[in-house]
């Protein structure tokens, strides 16, 4: 069940919503936290008899958690209201681990610089004391310019 919190946050909903709840928010970071269910449909085709999430899912999860720093920024006036979260770069993606059916996700990003509207972050995920995957990557606030994107 996803956090209303997290649905406020990001136009994105299932399903290609990838953050269940929010577990901490401060300055310039945010954690938070995903089970991958195990009758999730991607399992089906990746792999048949030996299923394992897409690191591109993961991926996906990283930059939604670092959309909702943003928008949690843009609510308290710290970045341009009637913006949407647009990514822009993803780099140094290093996949360290393979994350199961039925596993936890923490998703950890952390707000390294602002350049104009662009935010450049890194995000770590574990699941438990496993460690996953770490990858940087760029997110811009764009103009909400049409009403699907409000």
């Amino acid at each position: 069940m996803t956090d209303e919190n997290v649905l406020h946050a990001i136009p994105h909903r299932p399903p290609f919503l990838f953050v269940d709840r929010i577990v901490d928010q401060g300055e310039g970071r945010i954690v938070t936290e995903r089970t991958y269910r195990a009758d999730e449909a991607f399992f089906a085709g990746h792999y048949p008899g030996s299923p394992l999430t897409p690191g591109v899912l993961l991926c996906e999860a990283c930059f939604q958690t670092g959309a909702i720093l943003l928008m949690g920024a843009a609510k308290t006036g710290q970045s341009p209201s009637g913006t949407v979260p647009m990514l822009t770069r993803i780099q140094d993606a290093k996949f360290r681990n393979a994350v199961l059916p039925g596993e936890t996700c923490r998703f950890e990003i952390v707000l390294d610089e602002k350049m104009g509207n662009a935010y450049l972050m890194t995000g770590k995920v574990t699941s438990g004391a496993k460690k996953v995957l770490t990858v940087q990557f760029i997110v811009a606030l764009i103009a909400a310019e049409h009403e699907g994107a409000k």
